[in-house]
């Protein structure tokens, strides 16, 4: 395996990490804020779509061809972070779906010395490869991905990536608790 595809592996496997974790949800629990800043699942999924378009699209101008509106210039703050009930959990993943095609189709096109420019970078930093945007979407999708892990075990304490994942103690609900006193009496004497 070349080093474009094992990259490229990577960056499917963080991008399926993130739409597991929308799966079997509630439409509420999907969406509804889990954080003060108002971080939930399907907004997530929606950002990240939106900006592996932007990354592997427009940086190497392989524009999309679907109007977005919430990267409209005229859109709402934050408007890729949360999902109004306008838009379906269907349509979202469908996005993400079509934006990781699209993202796959430049990858499959060009080398990983291949150039780009991302246009909302400070312009020093602007010239880019195509490895090093793997590299970036790679590291965006995980840090996302792990934030989903996050919210999806306070929702229901489904974790890991599948049942029965082996990077995953397993512990009853018991053993749980119990671990997790240890670990708080140990930071309280700390």
């Amino acid at each position: 395996m070349d080093d474009k595809a094992v990259l490229h592996g990577y960056l499917q496997r963080a991008r399926d990490g993130l739409l597991l974790k929308v799966e079997g949800l509630s439409d509420y629990d999907a969406r509804r804020p889990l954080t003060p800043t108002a971080t939930n699942l399907l907004g997530l999924v929606k950002h990240v779509a939106s900006v592996q378009l932007g990354y592997f699209g427009e940086t190497f101008d392989r524009p999309a061809d679907r109007v977005v509106p919430w990267l409209a210039d005229d859109a709402k703050p934050d408007a890729d972070m949360w999902v109004p009930a306008a838009e379906s959990r269907a349509e979202i993943v469908e996005f993400h779906h079509y934006s990781a095609a699209h993202s796959d189709a430049t990858i499959e096109a060009l080398s990983l010395d291949a150039v780009g420019e991302v246009p909302w970078w400070q312009p020093d930093r602007r010239q880019v490869t195509l490895h090093q945007i793997l590299v970036h979407m790679i590291a965006e999708t995980a840090r996302h991905a792990g934030h989903a892990d996050i919210l999806r075990e306070t929702l229901d304490g489904e974790v890991g990536l599948r049942s029965g994942d082996p990077n995953i103690p397993g512990r009853s609900p018991d053993e749980w608790a119990a671990y997790r006193a240890r670990v708080d009496a140990e930071a309280r004497r700390a």
